[in-house]
């Protein structure tokens, strides 16, 4: 059986890294901001993976998120996950170049999947994550893209079928609604889509303590868990996370 992880989410954009709440950035430093705040090569024991996703509005600047990618990597150790415009096989490249071990991939699973699949065959399924962003609208998930701005016309259910025949390895699966809020993950929602998913599965979006880091391990579905909430896991806040986890014997690397 796969150990289940622990993943840590950057949000970039335009420099900067911020804090997200339903998808609204705050920003809060750049990169000397982020190694001199966040020792990686401490906390890397606490983690098992890095995704850093370019947020920014308007036209993602590849070569400008590259280049921070590359200077993450000097202090990581741990395997780093990329995507934010990913748009051509040349933009996957340069990632993958500059210390990507995974792309991180969300509006072309939708607007151009034979890129998708192209990108599947040069690189392989354990390569490509999909990110679904859902919100509740109506009392019912939505599939959102391009940054949370355009909903799409597919049912979850749909939607989780349609990306997984694409020959995705991984899905990264985000609560608009609960991201950054601290309350913990959509857990119903979680639960209903178990069945459906086939492949390894990221939960993101709501996790603010240890606590709900391991309601999500617990599920057998979940493969990983995810959060991007940069201040309640400042410090020693992964270290003991991590600790915690491992005293609820759950399936997860001992680093500690």
């Amino acid at each position: 059986m796969l150990r289940k992880r622990i993943i840590f989410t950057l949000v970039y954009e335009n420099g900067f890294f911020n804090q997200s709440r339903n998808f609204r950035l705050q920003k809060v430093g750049n990169i000397t901001w982020l190694e001199k705040n966040y020792k990686f090569k401490d906390i890397a024991f606490s983690l098992d993976e890095l995704i850093v996703l370019n947020a920014s509005k308007d036209k993602k600047n590849i070569q400008e998120f590259g280049k921070i990618l590359s200077e993450l990597v000097n202090d990581v150790f741990i395997p780093i996950a990329a995507g934010g415009g990913i748009r051509t096989v040349e933009d996957a490249k340069f990632l993958f170049e500059n210390g990507a071990d995974k792309l991180v991939i969300n509006t072309i699973l939708y607007e151009n999947p034979d890129l998708v699949k192209e990108l599947v065959k040069i690189y392989g399924s354990q390569s490509l994550v999909a990110c679904i962003d859902y919100k509740k609208i109506d009392k019912i998930n939505k599939i959102l893209i391009n940054d949370g701005k355009e909903e799409i016309e597919f049912t979850l259910e749909e939607y989780l079928k349609y990306v997984q025949s694409l020959g995705v390895g991984e899905i990264y699966f985000n609560s608009i609604e609960k991201d950054g809020t601290g309350f913990g993950y959509d857990m119903e929602t979680i639960e209903q889509i178990s069945d459906i998913v086939k492949i390894p599965l990221i939960i993101a979006g709501g996790a603010g303590n240890e606590k709900h880091l391991i309601d999500g391990l617990s599920l057998e579905s979940v493969s990983a868990v995810a959060t991007a909430n940069l201040f309640n896991f400042i410090g020693n806040g992964l270290p003991n996370a991590r600790k915690k986890i491992v005293e609820q014997n759950l399936n997860i690397a001992r680093w500690i």
